[in-house]
């Protein structure tokens, strides 16, 4: 019984990786202070420890 539970967090697990490296382009993408704002609160929202503004660029 326990394995449909597992299977939904790997979901989650695996759609989230997937949201937060779309947001992360975006993120180093914008020009503006206001925009990285922006997305960097949306990614807090999709994962709350995500911090866009402390962590290194990885070209």
């Amino acid at each position: 019984m326990g394995s449909v539970e597992r299977t939904r967090e790997l979901r989650r697990r695996r759609s989230r990786k997937v949201k937060l490296k779309k947001l992360r382009a975006r993120f180093h993408a914008a020009t503006s202070e206001a925009d990285k704002a922006t997305i960097n609160a949306k990614a807090q929202r999709v994962s709350p420890l995500v911090d866009f503004t402390t962590e290194p660029v990885v070209a």
